[in-house]
């Protein structure tokens, strides 16, 4: 084999050596990238998820506070019709022990 094969040769595999570098190089770069994409979009999520059930919780409880609000109102509200048939009621119960006393 000639001096001049064997330097192409040589020169070959060095070059398939620094192709193999440059490619294991790149990979690495790819992975590395493909990792803090992935982290920042679990990130982006996580922090989007978190917003999202800040404001469903909120909502909630403004939703609960009217409903209480209304439930109270309502409860008021029967609580002054009961009162005010049993003060009628009061009235006319005092009348016939009145009529039962003076009839006896």
């Amino acid at each position: 084999m000639s001096l001049d094969a064997i330097k192409r040769i040589s020169e070959a595999e060095e070059q398939a050596r620094q192709a193999k570098i440059l490619a294991q190089q790149k990979a690495r770069q790819s992975v590395e990238q493909a990792e803090k994409t992935g982290k920042e979009s679990i990130t982006s999520t996580l922090a989007r998820a978190e917003s999202e059930i800040a404001a469903l919780k909120r909502k909630a409880d403004q939703t609960a506070a009217e409903q209480a609000s209304e439930l109270a109102s309502k409860t008021a509200n029967r609580q002054a019709t009961l009162r005010a048939r049993a003060e009628g009621r009061v009235d006319f119960a005092a009348q016939i022990i009145v009529e039962r006393i003076v009839n006896v």
